[in-house]
């Protein structure tokens, strides 16, 4: 399992790569242009089928109704000796960087900001597939870090956004 801190990372955007205070920048500028809107913030990861992988994660921000921006980070690539441990790192990436994004957003935004629109994690398992059998488990520890948790097919910032760049 990796120590690096997810808040670390540095963030792509389609023009640029960010720092993870230039990254709550763009999500307080993005969100102040339309305050009376409603959003979802959304992060999941994913990694290649791999020994040797590294994990993807994205953040999405979505303008429910009107479209949105994702932003997404690689972790250094590290050794998985199984699926399970790869889908557990995947999940604690995911929880680790939403931690670090809600006192983030807290601080900017207000509490106010959190009644009103979700933040969720999203993860890269489903009712089909290998990872079936780690479904639950994943989903209960995600809810036990106090956060909305999701799997296929409606994890689309892990299997959809973060896919993408695996």
């Amino acid at each position: 399992m990796t120590d690096a801190n997810p808040a670390q990372f540095r963030f792509h955007t389609p023009y640029r790569v960010i720092s993870f205070a230039e990254l709550i920048d763009e999500i307080n500028v993005y969100i102040a242009k339309s305050p009376q809107s409603h959003y979802s913030v959304m992060i999941g990861s994913d990694s290649r089928a791999a020994a040797l992988s590294e994990i993807v994660t994205a953040i999405a921000v979505w303008k429910i109704g009107n479209g949105g921006r994702y932003f997404w980070a690689k972790s250094p690539e590290e050794r998985y000796a199984t699926l399970r441990d790869r889908i557990y790192q995947e999940a604690m990436q995911s929880i680790l960087l939403a931690q670090e994004l809600r006192s983030a957003l807290r601080d900017r935004l207000g509490d106010e900001f959190f009644w009103n629109n979700q933040l969720a994690v999203h993860i890269d398992v489903g009712e089909n597939g290998p990872t079936k059998e780690l479904k639950e488990g994943v989903l209960g520890m995600v809810r036990g870090f106090g956060f909305e948790a999701f799997a296929k097919p409606d994890a689309v910032a892990a299997f959809v956004l973060a896919d993408k760049h695996t």
